[in-house]
């Protein structure tokens, strides 16, 4: 396994819920370390890498974020089960009998969320849908005591249990948390190939906390950089499988995606067009998408200070906020060149003709 897929391994595989990203701070820390200039934390726990270049030229924010949607503790029955509740969203649809990775405060235990089977339901339970309030979690307790002897108190997080996995296409990688992790990939690799590219800027390699609910770390975050121009990278919704209709296709491997609109923002039209004609100038594959819900982190980022033009570009990703999502290599390397390029092109001329 060669650094690239050891690092997206290394990443995804960590656990890091909502509100409990140390663990994958620590994973990026040691991979963004030796590219970065200086490092420093936002007191929600953001962590903000500084890439200098030749000049003190705009401050340009790339934000990805370090949680991953999950699950936390909130009560131990009597039998040793545990009951739960989401941190950010989820489709019950995607939980039951699927396997989770409880973190306590020393050790990870192996648990599943229970599920009945066929053969004791009803025609019509077959056809209710189970709510997260009804499910519970068997981490092989017999008792509440036993349960916590086993080191689980209620406030311990749950993320999903899905090694990273190359598949037979090896192009295509599953995981369990690609949302947000493969934001962070593209910091570091974008970190990394600017060590050999003369840029006029100074960049910030952003990995917020808590974006799953709320865009949180992106306005603290924002708030420390004071950037002169923003950009988020996030996972977009693949449109490429059975039962899925849009007017806007998104195919993974095709490229990265351009965010037109989403929930939390309109993008700066004159950053968009700036992107849209320096990708079609070096011949850069990239497609559109757009999103009646759902936000990214430039949707906090833009709105912080007198307003920072923004642009959230996002990796179309299947299967997303569940158990295992999969994504393509070439988005990767395809966004990784887009966010090099754009860093060699911006300069204090180009930031003045872009903005309104």
């Amino acid at each position: 396994m060669n650094d690239t897929f050891l690092m997206f391994k290394e990443l995804t595989e960590v656990p890091g819920a909502v509100g409990f990203e140390s663990k994958v701070k620590d994973t990026l820390h040691k991979w963004m370390e030796p590219y970065a200039h200086s490092v420093e934390s936002d007191q929600l726990g953001s962590y903000i890498a500084v890439k200098n270049g030749t000049s003190s030229g705009p401050k340009i924010m790339i934000a990805a974020h370090l949680d991953e949607v999950g699950f936390m503790v909130t009560q131990i029955t009597k039998d040793g089960f545990l009951k739960f509740m989401p941190l950010g969203g989820w489709w019950e649809q995607v939980l039951l009998a699927q396997r989770v990775r409880v973190v306590t405060r020393t050790k990870e235990i192996i648990g599943v969320i229970g599920s009945k089977p066929p053969h004791i339901l009803s025609t019509a339970d077959r056809k209710k849908p189970v709510e997260i309030p009804e499910m519970f979690i068997d981490i092989g307790a017999s008792s509440k005591e036993e349960a916590e002897e086993f080191g689980v108190r209620p406030g311990d997080f749950i993320v999903p249990e899905c090694p990273f996995t190359v598949m037979e296409n090896s192009k295509l990688m599953m995981a369990k948390s690609w949302d947000n992790r493969i934001g962070c990939a593209i910091l570091v690799e974008v970190f990394k190939r600017l060590q050999n590219e003369n840029h006029s800027n100074t960049v910030y390699g952003v990995a917020t906390v808590q974006e799953e609910v709320g865009l949180r770390g992106a306005q603290t975050a924002a708030h420390v950089v004071q950037p002169d121009i923003a950009f988020s990278i996030d996972v977009g919704v693949a449109k490429d499988t059975p039962g899925i209709n849009s007017d806007i296709p998104a195919k993974i491997g095709e490229g990265p995606q351009i965010v037109l609109l989403d929930k939390s923002m309109i993008p700066h039209v004159g950053l968009r067009n700036f992107v849209i004609e320096l990708a079609e100038k070096y011949k850069i594959p990239f497609q559109y998408e757009s999103m009646s819900g759902g936000g990214t982190d430039a949707g906090a980022i833009h709105q912080v200070g007198n307003g920072v033009p923004s642009l959230a570009i996002t990796i179309a990703t299947r299967y997303i906020h569940s158990h295992a999502s999969i994504l393509h290599y070439d988005d990767f390397e395809n966004s990784v060149n887009l966010f090099v390029e754009l860093i060699k092109n911006i300069d204090s001329n180009t930031l003045s003709s872009i903005k309104f």
